[in-house]
Formats: C-alpha cells, structure tokens, sequence
C-alpha cells in the first residue's frame, strides 16, 4: 500500500499546472461532511439542546474560548465565524485518513487532505493575508505599518523574514503531523496483512496509533485554530 495519488499534469496544456485528483475528492468529501453536520446541528433549535445541537454548541463554546484567550471579544466576535470554521474543518479532514485508506488501482484516494502540504499551505497563506487585511482595515493603514518599525526601525527586515516563517511553520505543522501518521498506519496496516504472525503482532499496535492519531488529529485542529487567531490578534490589536 503506497502513499501515491492520482495526478493529471499539463491541465489545458500548461506544463506546470498539475492536478492531484484525491486532493480535490477528499476537500470535497470534508466540505460535505461539515456542511452536513452544521445543518443538522443549527436546525430546530431548542432551548435544551440535544443529539447534533449539544455536540454544535459545545464545539461553538470550545471555539469561542480559543478566540477569548487570544483577544478581546469586541474584536474577536468579528473572528468567531472564521475560527469555527477553521476548527470544524481541519478536525474532519484529520480524522478522515485515521478512520481509513482507499486505494484503487495503486492509487491513494481516500486519505486525510491535511496530509498534503498543498492544502495546509493554503490554509496556512490564507489566514496570514486575511491578519494583513483586517490588520488594515480595523487599525488603518498608518498604525499597520507602524508596527513593523516597532519598538526600533532595524526590526523591520527580521518582521519580514517572522511573515514568511509564520506562514510556513503553520501549514507545515500540520501537514507534518497528519502526514506521518498516515504513513505509519499505512505500514501497519500493511503488516497486519502480511500473515497471521503480522496481523498478531501488528494488530495492537494498530488499533493503538489509530485511537493516537484521534488524538493528535484533535490537537492539531486546535493549534492551528489557535496560532490563526494568535497571528490575527497581533494585526488588529493595539496592544501587542
């Protein structure tokens, strides 16, 4: 079992636009998948919530502390959305490769997508220029760009190169850890389908980096959550 994809190079002819087909499969599957769960958790509401609603409620009240812990909540409620959504999202696209791999013809289809660092770079870009963005619009322009000549002027290169570090380190974070889980389920699942020997020897330590990989799949869905709501707080607050 190999930790390949289905890819299509050269889309509409152009040499460096490459497609990797379980990429888009899963990001699809994952947006369903939460799209489903809010739907059900957000209709008939009721007083005493229960079932869906209980479960919605407590991942909004679990998201909302990550958002109060980084900021003040006149500034933060602008975020809860965001952070909610981040949160829900890279926790299913986590858990989806733990459960299990889909392999058709060689190819890796069902896997987690946070398992790419095509995906979590993404994320990772799309959170630092949504902080520059809101770091703009929130303080203004004047008061964005002060603070990178904060506290002394020759900062300003070393606030630069923390920008591109920022960036790589929460994409790559991720990606490393879901990443490497996989792969070593991968190998496990392979040993415990080699022979009975391999399956006794290979089943225990399965079932126990399956229920691990939950865990850190969790874990990672609150450290990116967090770190996002971290490098925004530093763009639109005025006390750093």
């Amino acid at each position: 079992m190999d930790h390949t994809a289905p890819i299509v190079e050269d889309v509409f002819g152009i040499s460096w636009l490459d497609f990797n087909l379980a990429n888009v499969f899963m990001i699809a599957v994952t947006s369903l998948i939460v799209f489903v769960i809010s739907v059900l958790g957000a209709r008939n509401l009721q007083m005493k919530p229960k079932g869906a609603q209980n479960v919605m409620e407590w991942i909004l009240d679990f998201v909302k502390g990550i958002v109060n812990d980084t900021m003040d909540w006149k500034t933060g409620k602008l975020f809860l959305p965001l952070a909610l959504t981040l949160f829900s999202y890279i926790l299913v696209a986590n858990l989806l490769g733990v459960m299990t791999n889909g392999v058709v013809n060689g190819n890796l289809w069902w896997k987690s997508p946070t398992a790419d660092p095509g995906l979590t770079l993404s994320l990772a870009v799309m959170v630092i220029v949504l902080s520059h963005f809101y770091g703009i619009k929130l303080r203004g322009g004047k008061a964005y760009i002060k603070d990178y000549f904060t506290p002394i002027w020759p900062l300003f290169p070393i606030k630069i190169v923390e920008e591109f570090s920022n960036t790589l380190t929460l994409g790559l974070r991720l990606f490393g850890n879901i990443f490497a889980g996989e792969v070593l389920l991968t190998l496990l699942v392979g040993l415990t389908t080699s022979g009975v020997l391999g399956f006794i020897g290979g089943a225990i330590p399965f079932l126990a980096w399956q229920g691990f990989s939950v865990f850190i799949g969790g874990i990672q869905a609150f450290i990116f959550t967090m770190l996002s709501m971290v490098y925004i707080s530093h763009k639109v607050s005025d006390e750093h």
